[in-house]
């Protein structure tokens, strides 16, 4: 394995963590959405807000290491995506800002008016921002991101493989983040909350399977480099993926949701990695490879000093904050409903 590959490796290792970690925290925001009005969702919101508080900064942790060692490592395939895919990276980003921004307001909204714009926001904008993530993982993944320069600002990113790619994104956050949530509400207490929630998830799962595979015929066609991919050498983690999926159904269907934590994860991890498995060596599909577009290895060396210090620096930290959220115990009485409910 080349240093660039080493440097890559360490790259999608922050992608596939984002799309777990961030994944749940987005996934959350579907079933916000979805918890009804005002009385009848309280408990669901509130459920929600215990759930991804204390993580819901950190998570994007992620997102900047990706996006800060993609820069720094393969800096010309970089600057090409961000001028092809700037309208749903800039889409995104915009889903980020106000989905955080309206989680702060709605916990100090000064009228029932305000909480319920603000949580509005909270919730439509943890639905689209995956889904502009997925877009531009399919923009690539299908070809239409240039070696250099720009490709076209709509087409690159409004084509099967980024709708499907974006439907998938949504549908894997909001199944993770049911199982997470299923698990945060029967440990608590709350077994009729736990039950709509089951539901739920079982049915965002089913769905978000189906479509996935469904995926896999338009891609023959619109992006064949990544099929041929999927069909051979990722083949063992899309089969893996669905045994997992199928795992976590069961699971949840029979209230084990402990066990069905690792198992979602396990599937979405599976999904991400065969995505990244099947366009090897690529890094952006049939257009420049890993080893073309790495920059030089002074700097590539630098690179992975910089990643072993935050291995060690970092991820202790985030490992305690993830183990402190999950090893808490959330109250239906312990904590005050924010003031939208």
């Amino acid at each position: 394995m080349s240093l660039a590959d080493v440097v890559a490796a360490a790259l999608f290792v922050g992608v596939l963590a984002y799309a777990l970690f961030g994944g749940a925290d987005f996934g959350s925001g579907f079933y916000d959405l979805t918890a009804g009005g005002t009385a009848r969702g309280a408990e669901l919101r509130t459920l929600v807000d215990h759930s991804i508080g204390p993580v819901w900064e950190a998570n994007h942790v992620w997102l900047i290491y990706v996006l800060v060692t993609w820069w720094t490592a393969f800096p010309e395939t970089f600057a090409a995506t961000m001028s092809t895919l700037i309208l749903p990276m800039l889409l995104a980003l915009l889903g980020i800002v106000l989905r955080g921004a309206s989680f702060a307001f709605r916990k100090y909204a000064a009228t029932l008016g305000q909480a319920r714009l603000f949580g509005a926001v909270f919730a439509i904008s943890s639905v689209i921002t995956p889904f502009f993530l997925g877009a531009v993982a399919g923009a690539i993944a299908s070809g239409r991101v240039p070696a250099t320069g720009r490709g076209d600002l709509w087409s690159s990113w409004l084509n099967p493989t980024s709708v499907f790619g974006g439907i998938i994104a949504v549908g894997t956050c909001a199944f993770l983040a049911g199982t997470f949530l299923c698990a945060d509400a029967s440990r608590s207490g709350g077994r009729v909350l736990a039950e709509q929630l089951r539901r739920r998830t079982l049915a965002v799962g089913a769905v978000t399977g189906v479509v996935v595979f469904a995926a896999l015929i338009p891609l023959q066609r619109d992006a064949p480099t990544l099929a041929d991919g999927l069909e051979t050498r990722a083949a063992p983690l899309v089969v893996a993926s669905a045994l997992a999926g199928i795992a976590t159904l069961v699971l949840v269907s029979t209230r084990r949701y402990a066990v069905a934590r690792g198992t979602a994860l396990v599937a979405v991890a599976a999904v991400v990695s065969g995505w990244g498995v099947a366009q090897y060596p690529w890094l952006l599909v049939d257009q420049v490879t890993i080893a073309e577009a790495a920059g030089a290895p002074a700097t590539l060396e630098a690179l992975l000093v910089a990643v072993g210090l935050a291995v060690v620096i970092v991820l202790p930290a985030l490992g305690y904050l993830y183990r402190l959220t999950q090893s808490e115990t959330w109250s239906h009485h312990g904590e005050q409903a924010p003031s939208d409910h």
